[in-house]
C-alpha cells in the first residue's frame, strides 16, 4: 500500500465515488465513498470544515450509508460492491 492510497479488505484500492460495504452489528452499511482521509493533516482539514462527524485515527473512508447517515470506517473493514463478503 502506497502512502496516497488505501485498500479494502480484498486489496482493491478505494477511491472517491466507489461503492463500498461493511458488515456491522448483524447488518451492513453500504454507500458511495465521499472522502478518503489518509493522514492526520487530512483528518484535521476535514474536521475544521464543519462536517457532521469528527474523524480520529486515520486512515478513514467517509461515506453516506443507505439511511443517510455520514459514517467513517477503517478501509480494511470495507469491501467493494453492495453485498459484504464474509
Amino acid at each position: 500500500m502506497s502512502s496516497n492510497t488505501v485498500n479494502d479488505k480484498t486489496g482493491k484500492p478505494i477511491n472517491i465515488g466507489d461503492m463500498v460495504t461493511t458488515r456491522i452489528r448483524g447488518g451492513k452499511r453500504t454507500g458511495e465513498v465521499e472522502d478518503v482521509l489518509l493522514d492526520q493533516a487530512d483528518t484535521d482539514h476535514y474536521n475544521n470544515e464543519g462536517n457532521p462527524i469528527k474523524i480520529q485515527n486515520p486512515p478513514k473512508v467517509v461515506f453516506e450509508d443507505q439511511h443517510g447517515h455520514t459514517v467513517s470506517h477503517n478501509p480494511e473493514t470495507l469491501t467493494h460492491g453492495v453485498e459484504p463478503k464474509k
